[in-house]
């Protein structure tokens, strides 16, 4: 009763019942997994226990990546604020740092949640984490963001991609960006047809984004990317509940990045034979031949 192959049926859905997307979803698991609401509503609060855990953490405690090619950026983050002289709002600074947190805790093999992947995992819990800090936001809230994005995700992965070696980093940070955009245009009081919007706007704007990552190691431009798709999600939620439309559909645009993610060159999707990672100093920092 409550499933949905595309985004077109998830609006009919909260449409017809009158529930938010976060709703929509959580109905959905309960139904396939033939559970209890208070028995998904207590698995998602681990994971964002989890999550806040990996967004926090390093920003006290810096943890140094496998590769040695990150490690401290949290904290670097955390201290300029604190100077400052910090250019962007509490939510992005806020968001951007969170997010890059949780790469370190990636990159030096730590607990972190994939969303949708481990190289897109800072994200989410970058944006709602920063959102609830600066609004107050009860940790229900939070959850039901998760659950919102879940819906996205799973559209994503039915319909399209989100492995970088199949369509790019814009099917990693791309999808991640888009899931956090929408759960945020909900959490922040949006509508259901305006996430969707958020949704679809992340994607475009970063449609083609390669996956290029140094010495093959998901740590960097990863990490950077990250913080940069905290930015394209919050622009993009920013830009949905002010009412601005999107043109092309969250579906048509899905169907877009898909095409666009297979024409772009197998050098540019997680080889590490492209781009960042086959360019002089990226080699050199990974001890390799330029």
């Amino acid at each position: 009763m409550y499933d949905f192959k595309n985004a077109a049926e998830l609006l009919d859905l909260c449409s017809q019942n009158k529930l938010k997307i976060s709703d929509i979803m959580k109905k959905r698991e309960c139904e396939l997994g033939e559970v209890s609401m208070e028995q998904i509503c207590s698995r998602m609060m681990k994971i964002l226990t989890v999550m806040r855990e990996s967004a926090t953490a390093p920003i006290e405690t810096p943890v140094k990546s496998m590769g040695g090619l990150i490690g401290g950026e949290a904290k670097k983050l955390n201290i300029h604020q604190n100077s400052g002289k910090s250019i962007c709002g509490n939510v992005l600074w806020y968001g951007i740092t969170y997010a890059m947190a949780v790469q370190e805790v990636n990159a030096s093999m730590g607990v972190i949640v994939a969303a949708p992947t481990a190289g897109s995992a800072g994200i989410l819990p970058g944006v709602l984490l920063a959102l609830q800090q600066e609004y107050q936001l009860h940790d229900e809230q939070i959850r039901d963001g998760l659950f919102h994005a879940g819906a996205i995700g799973y559209l994503a992965m039915r319909n399209a991609t989100v492995a970088g070696a199949v369509g790019g980093c814009q099917a990693e940070v791309g999808v991640a960006a888009a899931m956090a955009s929408a759960a945020a245009v909900e959490v922040m009081g949006g509508q259901p047809e305006q996430s969707l919007d958020a949704a679809s706007t992340v994607l475009m704007n970063m449609l083609g984004l390669v996956c290029d990552p140094v010495g093959g190691l998901v740590e960097y431009p990863c990490q950077n990317r990250n913080a940069a798709g905290v930015a394209n999600a919050l622009i993009a939620a920013e830009l949905a509940l002010c009412g601005i439309r999107q043109l092309i559909p969250f579906d048509k645009m899905l169907e877009t990045m898909y095409q666009v993610g297979k024409r772009i060159p197998y050098e540019l999707r997680e080889t590490a034979l492209g781009g960042c990672a086959a360019s002089f100093s990226g080699c050199h920092n990974c001890h390799q031949t330029g």
